[in-house]
């Protein structure tokens, strides 16, 4: 059944694409295109092809891309909760394609939740190098930490702030800077039709306001000569070409990098800045011409949803000053030298007082982030119960309920390390953090992160309760079993691995538990499905208890 789409809305479109219209229409009478995203910091894709459960089809412009068939549901399987792949749609695979991520590298994904965007970066660092991912709604950053932890990533701080009050804390700091930006989201009338009824209230003007602030904002969060990808989802081109023109405009020292027109992508469209907005498009001058190199992708054209994204590349200019030194523009300040503070533990304290300007932008962009983006959460609610633990709750529930005599005696570094010693196979890398009784690793450090509305510091890795340590479900779904001193083997094609995820005890044979030589079966061991790290369980006397958490059970029949 075809979309009804608003009529202010067709007509424009119709006005804009004129021949093309009618093929751009009969695409709203065909289904929307479903795909998923093989996670290779769990599984590679050699392997994944090898033991695949469905039928699948490559998408052109993303390697670990594929299509399912219409009906088929990717996250009725255990390899989904074994976070084997992540379930997502395949126009929105090409922004952080075209971020080239390499290993190591510093990236932040600032309007990130759910998390798909953020899984796929993650995936390209495969644990080297930086990864900041951040939205300023606070209910959708339970879904978006939630999927940081299901996916193994290691490297990633998840916060909960305004772009500006990042980039006081992080200036010129990152390589690379994704903006999957907030939008009217006219390319998703087809995938979901609560958009249709809601566009109506996120006009493009409010959006062009958010916009133009992030892009602002993303310029001095980025590096000499790093990379920002812009992307939204729909085909407004005050959202788009007139946005990045009047970027340009405004930081000459930033270019658009052509994107080719491969795989159904087609190019930007200046002249319609030049038709709609004619006095944006004097202002811009020829820069506007430069946005005929982004990329506009269309359900009629491809397969997959309606999609705008941008390549902006800052130029490292130097200049020659009276001394003869050598001044770079944009130069990166470097805050790597700044010294922790003695406690490391109140990651959210009262900073810098903000601006009435700025807690107007804030309120403006939280508030049109909710109305846009809460039917997004419906899949996030039962995600949403892990919120619970972040860090600001945390720090609420530790001062309700004071520390025990035990703990406070108990140095929580050396029951850690002794957890490692006795447990696990592997060198932790980055900072270790201690945030009241939780443990994580972070790739970041905490002198960075004060005054920031913190979500997770880094890899939640466990808690030190009672003087033991108690290693998190976070921890054992970023392993591998030759990481692990203890694991069992559950096979998908049997209700174990099912049984187990629903939360349920199993009965193993000691001769199953596969181990470390001169390890005793008794204790933590890692349960894997087919072999990749699902969570934890207790062994003891043939019996599995299970440690699978009750917010992340599967529920499914």
């Amino acid at each position: 059944m075809a979309v009804q789409l608003p009529s202010i809305f067709a007509e424009r479109m119709k006005s804009l694409l004129g021949d093309e219209f009618e093929q751009f229409m009969k695409s709203y009478e065909q289904s929307p295109h479903a795909g998923l995203r093989v996670n290779t910091l769990k599984i590679s894709l050699e392997q994944f092809k090898e033991i695949a459960p469905f039928d699948m089809r490559p998408i052109p412009w993303c390697g670990t891309g594929f299509y399912v068939p219409h009906g088929v549901k990717p996250g009725l399987h255990p390899y989904y909760h074994a976070g084997l792949y992540y379930i997502q749609e395949p126009s929105a695979m090409a922004p952080v394609e075209l971020l080239n991520v390499k290993p190591g590298e510093r990236v932040l994904d600032l309007c990130a939740a759910p998390g798909g965007k953020t899984t796929q970066i993650a995936a390209k660092l495969q644990g080297k190098g930086v990864l900041v991912t951040n939205d300023i709604h606070a209910e959708r950053t339970k879904a978006l930490a939630k999927n940081v932890e299901l996916y193994g990533v290691r490297n990633a701080v998840v916060l909960n702030e305004s772009p500006e009050r990042i980039a006081n804390a992080f200036p010129h700091y990152f390589d690379k800077v994704l903006i999957d930006a907030p939008c009217s989201g006219e390319g998703m009338f087809r995938k979901d039709e609560d958009m249709v009824k809601s566009w109506e209230n996120h006009s493009v003007e409010k959006c062009v306001l958010m916009q133009r602030d992030i892009l602002d904002t993303a310029a001095k969060l980025l590096a000499p000569g790093g990379t920002i990808v812009y992307s939204t989802c729909t085909f407004a081109p005050e959202e788009n070409e007139a946005m990045i023109a009047e970027f340009l405009n405004i930081n000459p020292d930033f270019v658009v990098n052509d994107i080719p027109e491969s795989a159904g992508f087609a190019p930007g469209r200046p002249e319609w800045v030049r038709q709609m907005l004619p006095e944006k498009a004097e202002e811009t001058g020829s820069v506007l011409e430069q946005t005929r190199g982004t990329a506009r992708l269309w359900p009629h054209l491809l397969e997959g949803e309606g999609h705008y994204v941008a390549v902006l590349q800052h130029r490292v200019e130097s200049l020659t000053e009276e001394d003869g030194s050598v001044l770079l523009i944009g130069q990166a300040v470097d805050t790597d030298s700044i010294e922790p503070n003695e406690s490391v533990e109140p990651f959210i304290r009262a900073s810098a007082p903000i601006s009435k300007e700025e807690r107007k932008r804030e309120r403006l962009m939280r508030t049109e982030s909710r109305e846009r983006n809460d039917k997004h959460t419906r899949g996030g609610k039962a995600q949403g119960k892990q919120g619970k633990g972040n860090e600001r709750g945390g720090r609420k529930n530790e001062r309700a309920q004071g520390r025990g005599t035990d703990q406070a005696n108990v140095d929580p570094g050396t029951v850690y390390a002794q957890f490692v010693q006795e447990n696990l196979e592997i060198e932790l890398a980055g900072e270790t953090v201690f945030y009241g009784d939780r443990v994580y690793q972070s790739s970041v450090g905490a002198a960075r992160l004060e005054g920031l509305k913190v979500i997770r510091p880094g890899w939640f890795v466990g808690t030190v309760k009672n003087g033991r340590f108690v290693p998190s479900h976070p921890l054992a779904c970023a392993l591998n079993a030759a990481e692990a001193q203890r694991f069992v083997n559950l096979s998908s094609a049997e209700g174990e691995a099912v049984r187990y995820l629903k939360g349920e005890t199993l009965n193993i044979e000691e001769a199953r538990v596969e181990r470390q030589a001169d390890t005793v079966a008794k204790g933590f061991v890692l349960v894997c499905v087919d072999g990749f790290a699902a969570g934890w369980g207790k062994w003891l006397d043939g019996v599995l208890k299970n440690e699978y958490p009750a917010g992340w059970r599967w529920t499914s029949v």
